[in-house]
């Protein structure tokens, strides 16, 4: 199916995962501050054009270094607040920012692929439609999250085999979010 047939309107929410989607993911590490927080090309002109495109845009976010204790809460909070002001400041915006502090090994129902946070940003805005959302992610922990939502799934990545290992999960594969973005 392509993407231009699911008529996307505003009536759709587009789910977002911030690290490797929207900043440069740092490996084996986390995001701790702002000054560590790099917008990846084209994202804010994808977010600009996203903003006129869909009724809600929401990230979702496992921050397990919270849960470490690497970071805080107060400095997760604190990068996303400046991330939504400079999304806003380029045309764009961000209804909310969900994440998930808890660790892998905690199960909580709120980190991805677990849909606490899907089911949380359903509550805050009635009229989200989860069967009208999509969800764009890096991982397979986001698609199974999307799917089990009963979101259509985006993948975010420049190499199409995670696509072919895992065809169930996947309903679209974009390299990144500006390609994405000139589809719609």
């Amino acid at each position: 199916m392509n993407l231009n047939q699911l008529q996307i309107d505003r009536t759709w929410t587009l789910f977002l995962d911030r690290d490797g989607v929207i900043n440069r993911r740092i490996v084996d590490d986390y995001v701790k501050t702002w000054d560590q927080f790099v917008f990846l090309p084209g994202v804010l002109d994808a977010l600009k054009k996203f903003h006129h495109v869909f009724g809600r845009i929401i990230v979702v976010s496992n921050q397990q270094g919270v849960g470490k204790g690497l970071m805080s809460e107060a400095d997760v909070q604190s990068v996303h607040i400046r991330m939504q002001d400079e999304i806003k400041n380029a045309g764009g915006n961000i209804d909310a920012v969900f994440y998930s502090p808890h660790l892998q090994s905690d199960k909580s129902i709120m980190r991805k692929p677990n849909i606490g946070m899907a089911l949380k940003a359903r509550r805050q805005f009635t009229d989200i439609r989860l069967n009208r959302s999509l969800m764009a992610g890096d991982s397979i922990s986001d698609m199974i999250f999307g799917k089990r939502a009963g979101m259509k799934t985006v993948l975010i990545c420049p190499d199409p085999e995670p696509a072919q290992s895992h065809p169930r999960q996947i309903d679209y594969l974009y390299p990144d979010l500006i390609s994405l973005a000139k589809d719609l």
